[in-house]
C-alpha cells in the first residue's frame, strides 16, 4: 500500500478495512468523502504523520486518535464538528491544525497542549472569544480566525512572539491592542471586511512603519 494513501473523493461512505492494517502508513487522505463518521481503529496507524479528513461529513473524532503521537498535520475542516476529543491533547507532534469551517463556538480545550503548533485554521465558526491560554501556544507562526464574530483579542496573545501571519478578516473586532504593534515576528496582518473597524487606528501605522503588511 505504500507510506502514502490518497483516497480523497473516492464517495465512499465507509474506509476499506485493509486500510486500518496498513500499520507502516505515513499519509492518509481521506478528504471529499461522504464518511460520516471515523472508526476507532484510525488509532492504530501509529506511524501517521499526517491525516486529511477534511470534507467527511463527520461531527465527531474518536478519543483514540491520540495514540497517532507521530501526527504532525491534522486536518479535519470542513465538517460538523462542535469539540475535539481529550485525545487530541496528546499529540505533541503536530505542527498543522486546520479546524476550519465546523461548529465550534470556542477553540477546543485540546488545542491547548498542542506546544509545536505552527499553523491553526480555525476560520469560519462560530468563535466569539479567545481563551486566555492562546498565549500558551508559543510556537505559532500563522492564525487563520477568518470569519468568526470576535470582539477582541486577548491579551495573553502578547505571548505569541513567533506569530508571522494573523488573519482576522470578517470578524467583530472593534479595536486593536497596542501590544499587537510589538509582535516582533508580525509580517502580515489581515482586517478586510471587519465593518466595526471604521477607523484606521495608530496602530496600523506602526506596523506599516516596520515592515508588515496590514491589509485594511
Amino acid at each position: 500500500m505504500g507510506d502514502d494513501l490518497d483516497l480523497r473523493g473516492r464517495g465512499l461512505s465507509a474506509v476499506p478495512s485493509a486500510v486500518w492494517e496498513a500499520r507502516g502508513l505515513r499519509s492518509l487522505a481521506l478528504g471529499r468523502n461522504p464518511l460520516g463518521a471515523v472508526p476507532d481503529a484510525v488509532g492504530s496507524l501509529t506511524s501517521l504523520t499526517a491525516l486529511y479528513l477534511d470534507e467527511t461529513g463527520i461531527d465527531e473524532l474518536p478519543d483514540s486518535v491520540g495514540g497517532l503521537t507521530a501526527l504532525r498535520v491534522l486536518d479535519v475542516a470542513h465538517n460538523r464538528l462542535a469539540a475535539l476529543p481529550d485525545g487530541v491533547a496528546r499529540l505533541g507532534a503536530l505542527e498543522v491544525l486546520y479546524l476550519g469551517d465546523n461548529r465550534f463556538t470556542a477553540l477546543p480545550e485540546p488545542v491547548r497542549a498542542l506546544r509545536s503548533l505552527l499553523y491553526l485554521g480555525a476560520a469560519g465558526n462560530r468563535i466569539a472569544a479567545l481563551p486566555e491560554w492562546i498565549g500558551e501556544l508559543d510556537a505559532l507562526v500563522e492564525l487563520y480566525l477568518r470569519g468568526n464574530p470576535l470582539a477582541a483579542l486577548p491579551d495573553a496573545m502578547a505571548g505569541l512572539r513567533a506569530l508571522r501571519s494573523l488573519d482576522l478578516r470578517e470578524t467583530a473586532i472593534a479595536a486593536l491592542p497596542d501590544w499587537l504593534a510589538e509582535l516582533p515576528a508580525l509580517q502580515r496582518l489581515d482586517l478586510r471586511w471587519n465593518g466595526l473597524l471604521l477607523d484606521p487606528p495608530a496602530i496600523v501605522e506602526r506596523l506599516r512603519a516596520r515592515g508588515c503588511v496590514v491589509w485594511l
